[in-house]
C-alpha cells in the first residue's frame, strides 16, 4: 500500500447491508455461523478506501492543495514562538509597556492560528469525506457482487478493533479487502499512483465521519 496514503486516518465504519443485522444481534449471527457452515466474510473498508487507485490519486491530490495552508499556519506558529522566545529571555529587560506589547502579540497570533487551524481542519475533512462517499458508492455494490458470487451470507466491517468490533478474532483466509480492492481498480479507469517515499512530509488529515451510501 501507498505509504503516504496509508497515514490517511479516515474513520469510514460502512456497516454493509448484512453487517447491519450483526450490530442488532452480533451473538446470535456468530453463534450461529460457528454451529453451521455458513460462509462469512472480513472487509476492512479503511483500507480498501485507501488502496484503491481512486483513494490514493484523490487523496495525494487534496493533500497537496492543502500543502500552502501547512505551511502558512506553520510560519504563523514560529512567530508565535520567536515572540514567546523574546518575553522568556528579555523579559526582566523590558518595560511594562514593551512587554505587554509583546504579550498581546503573542495573544493576537495565537487566537488566529487557532481560527485558521480549525478552518482548515473542518474544510479538509469536509473535501476527505467527500473523496470517501464517492469511493464507497462504487465500492459497495462491488462487495454485494462479491458476496453472492462467493455464496457469503455475512460480510463485516473490521476496520475497528475488539471491542468496537462485535468480533474478538477473524481468520486472515475470511478477509475479502484485497480481493475487492482488486476487482475496484480492474473496473476503474484510473492507474495506479506512484508510490511517494515517507519522507516527503505528508501531512495528517483529519477524522471525517461519512454518512453511510
Amino acid at each position: 500500500m501507498n505509504n503516504t496514503i496509508a497515514r490517511f486516518v479516515i474513520v469510514a465504519m460502512l456497516v454493509l447491508p448484512t453487517a447491519a443485522k450483526a450490530q442488532a444481534g452480533s451473538a446470535t449471527l456468530i453463534s450461529s455461523a460457528v454451529a453451521s457452515p455458513t460462509k462469512i466474510g472480513v472487509i476492512n473498508v479503511q483500507s480498501a478506501i485507501v488502496a484503491t487507485n481512486d483513494g490514493q490519486r484523490d487523496l495525494q491530490a487534496l493533500e497537496k492543495r492543502f500543502e500552502p495552508k501547512k505551511k502558512e499556519l506553520q510560519s504563523l506558529n514560529d512567530d508565535i514562538d520567536t515572540l514567546k522566545k523574546q518575553v522568556d529571555t528579555q523579559g526582566t529587560k523590558l518595560n511594562d509597556e514593551a512587554r505587554a506589547n509583546l504579550v498581546r502579540q503573542i495573544d493576537s497570533k495565537q487566537k488566529s492560528l487557532s481560527r485558521s487551524q480549525e478552518d482548515a481542519q473542518n474544510d479538509f475533512g469536509s473535501q476527505q469525506s467527500e473523496i470517501v462517499q464517492k469511493i464507497l458508492q462504487k465500492l459497495v455494490p462491488l462487495v454485494d457482487k462479491y458476496a453472492k458470487d462467493n455464496g457469503l451470507v455475512l460480510i463485516m466491517d473490521g476496520t475497528k478493533p475488539w471491542p468496537e468490533w462485535p468480533v474478538l478474532w477473524a481468520s486472515s483466509s475470511i478477509d475479502i479487502t484485497k480481493a475487492v480492492v482488486d476487482i475496484y481498480n480492474a473496473n476503474a479507469e484510473v492507474p495506479a499512483t506512484p508510490s511517494i517515499h515517507p519522507s516527503s512530509g505528508a501531512s495528517r488529515p483529519v477524522n471525517p465521519s461519512p454518512k453511510k451510501p
